[in-house]
């Protein structure tokens, strides 16, 4: 088994491959934050047919990855990044830091116990905030008038999320979360259609 640890920015992904049992990396890999950057980063992976994805913030930055993973068959565990921080102060006193070794950094903390598994969330509410077919999905700024319409579901979304406690700012962030997780699901499945095609009629 290899554990594949993922540092992930806002435009950068990093993998590093630990071997858990001498705790050495046996590779790394940079990619850029995208579909087709997401599919090489899992050839690059596959090369170890036994592997674990371990992702830092797979609730923030990593979601998409990690999501993505896990929706394609792959098993992924959510490492936080005080597990990271804790590795690198007793490896190397906290002195050096790079993506890569942040990326090893998060297999070693899954080997000593951090982390969960990651599971395919249900974006059953998401489909409906979009209210339009998968394959004509709105841009950005169509986002604001959901909020704002009285019997939008997005309104509805939002005053749920106000009745739960949350504030004004956090209920829109949820929304905006929750519409942002569906455009992957949709990319994901329409990449799903494209490598199936159904069988033409004769």
């Amino acid at each position: 088994m290899i554990l594949l640890g993922v540092d992930p920015h806002q435009s950068t992904h990093t993998a590093a491959a630990v071997d858990p049992v001498s705790n050495q990396q046996a590779g790394s890999l940079r990619i850029e934050a995208s579909l087709a950057e997401y599919r090489r980063l899992l050839t690059w992976g596959r090369r170890w047919p036994q592997r674990r994805w371990v992702v830092e913030n797979a609730n923030g930055l990593g979601r998409h990855l990690a999501q993505w993973l896990v929706a394609g068959g792959e098993t992924g565990v959510d490492v936080p990044g005080s597990a990271t921080s804790r590795v690198r102060q007793l490896a190397r006193g906290g002195g050096r830091k790079n993506d890569r070794i942040d990326a090893g950094a998060l297999a070693t903390a899954h080997i000593h116990g951090d982390g969960r598994e990651v599971d395919v969330d249900d974006h059953t509410t998401a489909l409906a905030l979009l209210d339009e077919p998968p394959t004509q999905l709105r841009p950005p700024h169509h986002r604001r008038p959901q909020i704002r319409m009285l019997n939008s579901v997005g309104h509805a979304y939002c005053q749920r999320k106000l009745s739960e406690g949350k504030t004004p700012r956090e209920a829109k962030r949820c929304l905006k979360r929750c519409l942002a997780d569906h455009v992957w699901r949709v990319v994901i499945a329409d990449e799903g259609r494209s490598k199936h095609p159904p069988p033409q009629a004769t």
